[in-house]
């Protein structure tokens, strides 16, 4: 099981089928009357206290193609390679923990597209060595006479199973529910807000079995919020697109994101789109620090159950990611971007209180490349 944050296959099908990097809408009212084939490359590197820690290399294919007018296919295949190590007194052992993983990942989807909405239900398939994940959803969305509102929902269900290598459990199951309400509200010619509402609830192993003293609960529920607010500036033919993110959890963390882009097109088919990301959580309530407790936590009882972790991903942090994005279509069919992002993570950079205070700087580079075809 990889040491990179990961998230639930059914969560992420819902985040995927609703907000999308444009307008918002969960699908276009209309069935799209051209394919489209996509190859994309990520490279991604993280580093901690002068140590280089993940490197990522993660290859994908997506294809999608119209049916009859009236309906769409859509699939996407990846495959991540993962290596590199966790932080210090984060593993089951006293400094970083080495590891190489590879993993393999398809979703698919269909969507029937109505005169006044559309139904979709996909699928996900995920494997690596000693973690498998499968999930399902259905989505859908109706619009009002005059297409100026759009309502959507969605729910999903992912079974997981984790057989780590060093036997800490074998045949662990874990499994999420989340659905998912939406509503998109045209207000102006220029503006468009879009509010959506998540819950997730999971039942099972949530542990990590590769860091020391992991224990957490068996149960995990979260609910998210978000508003979106894009304008069109007609001078400059630009987009600026909002967004605010509230997130909570039954492990008491607390999150907000802002975000910002702004996409400008430009002559020749060129568009420049930069971005800036803020991100801060509180710390989850049986998270301990390991660089303050260092490394066995105030009060350690062996063989207690006590709920307890240190990973750093439910520390108390803040986090700014800055990004720019350059794409061009070479012709009605091709089009070739570049997207570049910068990520820094500090304790205290953490919002309205204290971060974690042995929790040492994270820093990240993400590039990417992708070039799609129209057919």
């Amino acid at each position: 099981m990889s040491n990179t944050t990961t998230f639930s296959s059914g969560a992420a099908i819902l985040a995927a089928a609703l907000i999308l990097p444009g307008m918002g809408v969960a699908h276009a009212e209309a069935a799209p009357d051209r394919g489209e084939i996509s190859l994309r490359y990520m490279d991604y590197q993280d580093s901690q206290s002068g140590f280089d820690r993940i490197d990522v290399h993660a290859p994908s294919l997506s294809i999608m193609a119209p049916i009859a007018g009236v309906w769409s296919v859509e699939t996407t295949l990846v495959s991540d390679t993962v290596s590199g190590a966790s932080p210090r007194y984060h593993t089951a052992v006293s400094s970083a923990s080495h590891f190489d993983e590879k993993r393999t990942g398809i979703d698919a989807g269909v969507t029937r597209y109505f005169q006044d909405g559309t139904l979709s239900v996909g699928t996900a398939f995920s494997t690596e060595h000693d973690y498998v994940s499968r999930a399902l959803s259905f989505n859908g969305t109706r619009s009002s006479e005059d297409k100026n509102t759009t309502w959507a929902f969605g729910i999903s269900r992912a079974n997981d199973s984790i057989n780590p290598v060093n036997h800490i459990v074998s045949g662990a199951k874990k499994d999420t529910n989340s659905v998912m309400l939406g509503v998109t509200q045209v207000l102006t010619p220029a503006d468009i807000v879009q509010l959506t509402a998540t819950y997730s609830r999971g039942n099972g192993y949530f542990s990590d079995p590769y860091k020391l003293f992991d224990n957490r609960p068996n149960q995990h529920n979260e609910t998210a919020a978000m508003v979106r607010w894009n304008h069109h500036f007609t001078g400059s033919d630009g987009t600026a697109r909002l967004s605010y993110r509230y997130y909570t959890d039954s492990y008491q963390i607390k999150a907000h994101t802002f975000a910002g882009e702004y996409v400008q097109p430009l002559a020749d088919g060129w568009v420049v789109t930069p971005s800036a990301r803020f991100y801060s959580q509180s710390a989850a309530s049986f998270y301990y620090d390991p660089g303050v407790n260092d490394p066995v936590p105030n009060g350690f009882v062996p063989g207690s159950g006590a709920f307890m972790s240190a990973d750093q991903r439910l520390s108390g942090f803040g986090a700014l990611t800055l990004g720019l994005k350059v794409s061009k279509r070479l012709d009605r069919d091709w089009t070739v971007d570049v997207s570049v992002d910068e990520y820094q993570q500090r304790g205290s950079w953490r919002l309205f209180d204290g971060g974690s205070p042995g929790l040492a700087p994270l820093r990240a580079q993400t590039l990417q490349i992708g070039l799609s075809k129209l057919w």
